[in-house]
């Protein structure tokens, strides 16, 4: 029986799996764009990110474009395969395979 990953439950950090989850291999997203996605404040992405890059679902990049800061989130492999076993494990919830 699958289990539901709890890093990626968290729906702030569903909403960053996801967008991150819908690009190319290797192609992440900048802070603020994320930022616009979620919804979310700049600690509180801030805190997610590092929880997901804690669990090693994403690479944070830092790097300043002229003199400011940017910083951009990608999803690493790991990452890409527990949200696949999570998104799974929610349609074989919704189909009524697992209670």
């Amino acid at each position: 029986m699958a289990e539901l990953d709890d890093i990626i439950h968290q729906p702030l950090r569903l909403k960053i799996m996801a967008a991150l989850n819908a690009l190319p291999l290797q192609v992440g997203l900048d802070f603020a764009r994320l930022k616009k996605l979620t919804g979310a404040t700049d600690g509180n992405l801030g805190a997610h990110i590092e929880t997901l890059a804690k669990a090693g679902y994403v690479s944070v990049e830092k790097a300043f474009v002229g003199k400011k800061p940017q910083t951009t989130v990608t999803a690493t492999a790991a990452g890409r395969a527990a949200f696949a076993r999570h998104v799974a494990t929610l349609q074989e919830i919704i189909a009524g395979r697992q209670v």
